[in-house]
Order: structure tokens, then C-alpha cells, then sequence
């Protein structure tokens, strides 16, 4: 065994339940919080039962915020680990999901089984699906399978085909006359409020092999941090763990985009940070990513809800004014 094994283990484990405990606290609070007041102490006492029987908060703590909370937390743990992966891939802190326009592509998806009327589960999510799968195929083919892993082609390309993706969106928006049109541009911003329970555990059915999925890969991510002659000469196949990672990265997203629309700067903002605070090993930062990103959207979305007076913000809304300036800094650090 190498002698380095057991400190891993017990800094992966002990960064887990850290990590663990501040996404359990967001939790608390997300649950715990919202247009009407109940308090952390009263939430508490109404799931251990030894609170006032209470229908009307039991309603909302149990049909309204917990599928919401869950239902962030997925989506926070999906594009701060999707993050994570095109980081690696590309070797460029910039890269997110978004950059190489998979999220834009499942958008188009999303939006054209909107329109054609599909429930949401397994509707929507499949034409997401196949729309994220089409732009990865379009992506590959522009970059040519010699240059997948050649940073300037494909954000070059991601660039392009975001473009594209963003003027079909548009087209399509334009198309419908219908009450349907504001809730498509409410959920293009990033929606969690249309949610149930029987949907977030479909959602999380889907997202968790994914998640077991990249954790295996995470010491091959580490080697084609090292460049790709020395991760093939380490025993890594570079294009079957390669393809394997955008596949699975695009599946979670267009998962994600199927439930709760575009959220952008989360797959930028977490991996960041994490990596100033832990160092780059991807073993560590995996399991970092996805407690540390659901801890993140969870606040997000809390402060979407409680901000303003008038209805809630889009969740996207507040991401962005936190990850837009983050993306600003760093691309003015990459340049020097």
C-alpha cells in the first residue's frame, strides 16, 4: 500500500463530513426561512414531532421548502463538480458547463418539449438530453478528435456554438404568443419553484451514479492535469475517460436544465474557491465540490426568496451578480 493512502483517505473523509455539516446548516436555514417566519428551533421541533400540530406549517415546510432545498442542492452539487470536470479537461479555471455551450444546447431541448407539451420527467428531460448530446457532437466535430483536449479549439468552439445556442433560444421564445412565454423566460433565468417531490427524487436517482461516476475518475483527472503524454504513460486512455466525462457531465446538466432552466457562474464560483482552500487534487476536491456547491445554491436560492418584498428573485439572477465579477477578476488574472 502506498504510504500516502491512509493520510488520503482521512483528509477525503474528514473534508467530506466538513463540508457535509456547512450543506446540512444551509439546509437547515433554506428550510427554516422564507415568506413566512418559523424559525430553525420550530422547524426542528416539527420534524423530531414534538411540536404544536401545525397543517399549514407542515405544508409549507414539508410540500413547499424541502423539495426546494433538495432540489437546489442537486442542482448546486451538478454544475460545481461539471465545473470541476471542463476545468480539468481544459485546463482553464474559466471553464464551466456553460462555456462549451451544453447547457444552451439543453435549453433548446428543453424548451422545444415545453413546447410540444411533454410532462417534465421523462419528457423534457430527454429532449434536453439529446439537445446537450447534439451540441457535445457538434463541439467534437468542430475541435476534430485529435484536439479534444487543446484548450483554444474547443472553448473556441463552446464560444461559437453558446452563440448559437443563445440565438435559438431566442428564435423559439419569439415563436410562442402564448402564457406560456413568461414562464419560459422566468425558467430561462434559472426557476426552482416549480417542484415536487416525486420529481427531485427522480432527479436525484439520475445524479447520483453520475456523481459515484466522477469520483472514480478523479485520480485520472489529476493526470491529465499533468499533460497527456504523462497521464497515457500513467495507464490513463485518454480519449475513453475523456468522452466518458463530457458525456456524464452533459447528462447532469441537461438533467439539471430540464428542472430549474439556466443558472450560470455555479460550475465557476465553487471549484475556485475550493481549489485555492484544498489544494488540486481531485479526489478531495470532488466530494468538496458537490457538498460545497449544494451549500452554495441552497443560500442562493434562500437569498432569491427573501430579498425582495415584491416575489422572488430567478435563482440565476443572484448567481450571476455573485460569479459575473469572480469571471471578470480572473480573466484579467489570466492575462497578465
Amino acid at each position: 500500500m502506498n504510504p500516502k493512502t491512509p493520510f488520503l483517505i482521512k483528509r477525503i473523509v474528514t473534508v467530506s463530513f466538513l463540508f457535509l455539516f456547512l450543506l446540512g446548516m444551509s439546509m437547515s436555514l433554506g428550510i427554516s426561512m422564507g415568506s413566512t417566519p418559523s424559525g430553525v428551533k420550530i422547524v426542528f421541533q416539527n420534524i423530531l414531532g414534538i411540536s404544536e400540530p401545525d397543517s399549514m406549517l407542515d405544508t409549507i415546510i414539508w410540500r413547499i421548502r424541502f423539495p426546494r432545498v433538495i432540489l437546489s442542492a442537486l442542482v448546486g452539487a451538478t454544475l460545481s463538480v461539471g465545473g470541476l470536470v471542463f476545468q480539468a479537461l481544459l485546463r482553464n479555471p474559466l471553464a464551466e458547463p456553460y462555456i462549451l455551450g451544453i447547457s444552451g444546447g439543453s435549453a433548446i431541448g428543453a424548451i422545444v418539449g415545453i413546447l410540444l407539451g411533454f410532462a417534465r420527467f421523462p419528457g423534457v428531460g430527454l429532449t434536453a438530453f439529446a439537445g446537450s448530446i447534439a451540441t457535445l457532437l457538434l463541439i467534437l466535430v468542430m475541435s476534430s478528435g485529435q484536439t479534444i483536449l487543446k484548450k483554444d479549439s474547443l472553448l473556441l468552439s463552446g464560444v461559437m456554438v453558446n452563440a448559437f445556442c443563445s440565438a435559438v433560444i431566442m428564435f423559439l421564445v419569439s415563436l410562442t404568443q402564448d402564457s406560456r412565454l413568461h414562464n419560459i423566460i422566468f425558467w430561462l433565468m434559472g426557476d426552482l419553484s416549480m417542484v415536487d417531490m416525486q420529481q427531485v427524487g427522480i432527479l436525484a436517482a439520475t445524479l447520483f451514479p453520475c456523481f459515484f461516476l466522477l469520483f472514480w475518475l478523479s485520480n485520472a483527472m489529476n493526470l491529465l492535469l499533468m499533460g497527456n503524454e504523462m497521464a497515457q504513460t500513467m495507464g490513463v486512455n485518454i480519449k475513453a475517460v475523456t468522452v466518458t466525462l463530457l458525456v456524464a457531465t452533459s447528462f447532469m446538466v441537461s438533467a439539471t436544465v430540464s428542472h430549474c432552466g439556466l443558472v450560470g457562474f455555479v460550475g465557476l464560483v465553487i471549484p475556485h474557491l475550493l481549489r485555492l482552500i484544498l489544494g488540486p487534487d481531485h479526489r478531495v476536491l470532488v466530494p468538496a465540490s458537490l457538498m460545497g456547491g449544494g451549500a452554495y445554491m441552497v443560500l442562493c436560492d434562500l437569498l432569491a426568496r427573501v430579498l425582495s418584498k415584491q416575489g422572488e428573485i430567478p435563482v440565476g439572477v443572484i448567481t450571476a451578480m455573485i460569479g459575473a465579477p469572480l469571471f471578470i477578476y480572473l480573466l484579467k488574472r489570466s492575462k497578465r
